[in-house]
């Protein structure tokens, strides 16, 4: 019933979205050709319906046989009409409060701030702020397509990090870091094809996979497993587990299914060569000198995040060596934990945010939407003699698309 519920208060805010923009379309088509107007109209509501037919119907589309491309897309553009609707909505949310203030006594305060400039061109200011949102919301639907050819467009980021007490024998090592494979969402072989072969043409010491494998079953890998067994390095491939690998976020036929798949995911991780580290770590040798590497199972700060994970497992018996990286999905573990009670880990490596998929990158400068949730969301962070790296994302999950960030392929140069 809860869900039920829940469905349907979306539905009705989608609706009473959809009837709110279409005033400010109707406002500004009013000196246009009927013939004009209604095509406009038509096309407005004939997307519209088909959104709102798809969230009314969606318990019953049985969603799982749909061609996987076509529900992508069209489950993207569902997300991304309401989205641009909706940042349309604050635009004239402002207007309708401006006029709501005048009527209300604000007049003259109002005949100075609409002011000559809008006069003079010919256009109200009602007017030019439904133009105004129209065109910001639909500017954010068209670069969110755009972003549809991004998603493989696989991004090369090369950082050298020096550390005064990494063993000589490691100075100059190359980590080759991946994070969120996410191979449920891929609907192009050949592209992630050459995502996997750009990581084998680094030739770097060892492979660090920081976990989301698979969106939530590992039956997603069939078509990639062969694919990734292809990655090998001289010290190795490890990789962890994410929070979409436990496949938390499907509803199983009973318990043991998930257990099941579980064990299944760990299986095409051994298969593919690649060693799991599941709250332990391993020690790394090279030429008589010794580091530690730790990985741990997902553990978020954030509350809707479970905490399978137990550093204090990995760490234990890692006392003795120099230097240390951990490995830990979710980045929310770095200041939660990492650097309140373990000092001595000097390398962290996190994926999980994607960077939201979503923002601006540029030289000095980022943002993206997920920084709000996440303090340390892409890229290098450094507190004292510790250091954070998190990951972009490989792959993609939700929205089949990238703006502005870019999915990565990253090569640590210990020095």
């Amino acid at each position: 019933m809860r869900s039920f519920s829940g469905r349907w208060i979306l539905i009705i805010i989608v609706l009473l979205v959809d009837l709110y923009v279409f005033q400010a379309v109707k406002f500004t088509l009013q000196s246009v050709s009927p013939k004009i107007r209604y095509t406009v109209y038509g096309l407005y509501w004939g997307v519209s319906a088909l959104a709102i037919i798809t969230l009314i119907l969606l318990p019953y589309l049985n969603l799982d046989n749909w061609p996987k491309s076509f529900r992508t897309y069209w489950m993207a553009t569902i997300i991304g009409l309401f989205l641009s609707k909706s940042l349309t909505v604050i635009f004239l949310l402002v207007d309708d409060l401006r006029r709501l203030l005048q009527w209300g006594g604000g007049r003259l305060f109002y005949q100075y701030v609409e002011g000559e400039p809008f006069k003079a061109a010919g256009i109200s200011r009602s007017v030019f702020m439904s133009w105004l949102g129209l065109a910001i919301g639909g500017s954010l639907m068209t670069v969110m397509m755009v972003g549809f050819s991004n998603k493989y467009r696989y991004q090369l980021k090369k950082i050298k990090l020096r550390f005064p007490n990494l063993p000589d024998a490691f100075r100059g090592m190359k980590v080759l870091h991946i994070s969120d494979i996410h191979s449920g969402s891929f609907t192009d072989k050949s592209a992630v094809a050459h995502g996997v072969e750009m990581i084998m043409k680094q030739q770097a010491d060892i492979i660090l996979f920081t976990g989301d494998l698979v969106n939530d079953q590992a039956v997603e890998m069939k078509e990639y497993s062969a694919m990734f067994s292809r990655l090998q390095a001289p010290m190795g491939v490890y990789s962890i587990l994410g929070n979409h690998d436990y496949g938390d976020y499907k509803r199983w036929s009973n318990p043991e299914e998930k257990v099941q798949n579980l064990e299944k995911l760990k299986q095409v991780q051994a298969d593919m060569g690649w060693r799991l580290l599941m709250n332990e770590h391993v020690v790394l040798e090279k030429q008589g000198q010794q580091i530690a590497l730790l990985g741990i199972e997902n553990w978020g700060a954030k509350a809707n995040f479970p905490k399978y994970g137990k550093l204090h497992e990995a760490y234990a018996g890692t006392e003795a060596y120099p230097f240390k990286i951990l490995m830990s999905h979710d980045p929310s573990h770095w200041d939660a934990q990492v650097i309140p009670e373990y000092k001595d880990i000097d390398l962290t490596l996190s994926g999980h945010t994607h960077g939201m998929q979503f923002g601006v990158e540029l030289p000095g400068f980022k943002w993206s939407p997920v920084q709000y949730v996440y303090k340390q969301w892409a890229g290098l962070y450094e507190q004292d003699k510790q250091k954070l790296y998190i990951n972009r994302g490989f792959g993609f999950l939700g929205y089949p698309g990238r703006v502005g960030i870019l999915p990565e392929i990253t090569v640590i140069e210990l020095a």
